[in-house]
């Protein structure tokens, strides 16, 4: 206006006023100098123009110093959007990240209000205390919201749960969508209300409506889980998209994930893969672990296990436990990278140590098998016993084992049956060794009939071990009545799921001597299965068979070969067994 040219140098409201208008217009450079001249006069919407122009370098070099220096002018003079802006930029340190995990949601409340700031600064959370509580009393929704996240993640004094609920919920009311999100965090985060699931969602519908990259990722969650609201997976899935196209390093991983299983969407592999390798360059091990999956099973993504080795690498290094243990599998086998025992080795022991079950199963029945572990030996009785305190049958039943044969702990069998016999409530591999403690008197006092009972549970359960334990204690009357019939029949079922030990039974049985009737053709017949399965003293019975022809035609030379299996075994009366027909073989040829 005429009027502003003619007396902007006097007046510093009508250079506000053209000011505002430029920066309308995008002229920042021209719209400067007039602000500038506003706030020397003490208009704070003049100086918290200048200090959002620092913030974004437009006009002027970006610098959040010179920023901060404004908007504390700005401030001072009572203005709330300066008082909010320069609480925001004090909680996150003076620094903006994107948005990454639905657990970061919350520290990331504020980050659209102080955008393009790079800082590695701690928060200043007593300074934001003091700026977000003015904007709050000036009436300020956006105020309420900040105070009410100093009053939750700031340091213990500052903190007031109660008051921090209050005030986001007043920001709510203020129409404020980090009011919404942060009421729902709030109530979610508190036992007392966390049941109000309903209001919940609503409130995180109407902070993801503004476009909160958290809020959307959140209320994806909730449509995907029907939590609060109708179980709804397309919408989750259109959720997660719109949070990962703003960079929401979880909806990234979500939405990528979606694609590729295409059971909500259009299924896209190329383009769904493209979306996990942006959360995982962006750090997120979950979706680096996940390519992996696609590299090494194949499907829509041809096998690559080279590509599969660098991101379960990737991964693994960010803390994934199946990751680690996948990369372990690979460098035993050779699958991708060099075959390297040492490799496998420190990153089983990493999965173990991130608590990977499997991974300290593997580790522990390792150490069982004797083998050294580079880097000493691991603390698998750790694991397990953390575990098992918690009440894992499975681990109490490894930790167990562990205690018995002296496993990364002392032997201590009397511990060892305390943990087995936890175990025992659920698991028939626990039931069965327990049983075995009590037979041999190991750990606890000596009770066949209570070792019995036990075998029993383990048989009905389907326990091969358990069912050819028990058997044997029929057949000779430990800790009850004998009952050859069912031994029989025990000893079948287990011989089924290929326990050698009951084969080797049968075959004993049906030799005679146990009050069956002897029958050499089916004694011969789990004498071989058993003698296949590498069960020493069925190849001994089985070259005795052979050498005496007593259940098929004689044949010497395979007698010879199941003797000196069983040599191999360690059996010593097989010694003597070839002894005898090579002195026999030798004389024949006399």
């Amino acid at each position: 206006m005429l009027f502003d040219r003619l007396i902007g140098k006097a007046s510093p409201t009508a250079a506000l006023r053209r000011g505002l208008g430029l920066l309308e217009k995008e002229q920042f450079t021209e719209a400067l100098p007039l602000l500038a001249q506003a706030a020397q006069a003490g208009l704070p919407e003049a100086a918290y123009q200048i200090g959002r122009l620092y913030l974004q370098g437009s006009g002027v070099p970006y610098s959040p110093a010179e920023a901060v220096r404004w908007l504390e002018q700005a401030a001072l003079h009572g203005s709330a959007e300066a008082q909010c802006l320069l609480a925001a930029l004090l909680v996150q340190g003076l620094a903006s990240a994107p948005e990454t995990s639905a657990g970061e949601g919350a520290a990331r409340l504020f980050s659209a209000i102080a955008t393009n700031v790079a800082s590695s600064a701690a928060p200043d959370f007593e300074a934001a205390h003091k700026w977000a509580r003015m904007a709050a009393h000036a009436g300020s929704a956006e105020g309420l919201a900040l105070l009410g996240y100093v009053l939750t993640y700031g340091p213990e004094h500052l903190r007031n749960p109660d008051e921090a609920r209050d005030c986001y919920q007043r920001s709510a009311s203020g129409g404020c969508a980090q009011g919404h999100l942060g009421y729902a965090l709030a109530l979610a985060g508190d036992a007392r209300l966390s049941e109000r699931k309903a209001e919940i969602a609503e409130h995180i519908r109407a902070a993801a409506a503004t476009g909160i990259p958290s809020a959307l990722y959140m209320f994806g969650v909730l449509a995907e889980q029907g939590t609060g609201i109708e179980k709804d997976p397309a919408n989750a899935a259109e959720h997660f998209r719109k949070a990962a196209e703003l960079g929401h390093r979880a909806a990234q991983m979500k939405w990528g994930a979606a694609l590729i299983e295409g059971r909500t969407v259009t299924p896209d592999p190329v383009l769904g893969e493209s979306w996990l390798r942006r959360a995982a360059l962006a750090g997120d091990a979950r979706a680096a672990e996940m390519i992996g999956h696609l590299y090494t099973k194949g499907g829509a993504m041809p096998p690559n296990y080279a590509e599969a080795a660098n991101w379960y690498r990737r991964a693994a290094e960010a803390g994934s436990a199946t990751a680690a243990r996948s990369l372990s599998s690979f460098y035993m086998t050779g699958a991708g990278v060099p075959i390297d025992a040492e490799e496998a080795a420190r990153w089983l022991h990493a999965a173990a140590d991130a608590g990977d079950g499997s991974a300290q199963i593997a580790l522990a029945q390792q150490l069982l098998a004797g083998l050294a572990m580079p880097g000493g030996r691991p603390p698998v009785t750790d694991w397990f016993r953390k575990t098992a305190a918690g009440g894992d049958l499975a681990a109490a039943f490894n930790l167990g084992v562990c205690l018995l044969q002296g496993v990364g702990a002392e032997r201590d069998e009397q511990q060892a049956a305390i943990w087995l016999r936890r175990a025992a409530e659920g698991l028939p591999e626990a039931q069965y060794m327990l049983g075995r403690l009590l037979s041999e008197g190991r750990g606890v006092q000596a009770d066949l009939k209570a070792a019995r009972e036990w075998f029993a549970l383990a048989a009905e359960a389907g326990n091969a071990d358990g069912q050819a334990a028990l058997a044997e204690m029929l057949v000779n009357g430990r800790g009850g009545q004998t009952d050859v019939a069912k031994a029989i029949k025990l000893c079948e079922q287990a011989a089924e799921k290929g326990h050698s030990g009951a084969m080797f039974a049968l075959g004993a049985i049906h030799s005679g001597g146990h009050g069956a009737a002897i029958d050499r053709a089916r004694a011969a017949h789990w004498f071989r299965a058993a003698a296949e399965l590498g069960h020493g003293h069925a190849q001994l019975m089985l070259g005795r068979y052979l050498r005496a022809g007593a259940a098929e035609p004689r044949n010497v030379r395979e007698a010879r070969h199941w003797f000196e299996s069983a040599v191999a075994q360690g059996i010593l009366e097989a010694e003597s067994e070839l002894a005898e027909l090579s002195a026999a073989t030798s004389r024949m040829a006399v």
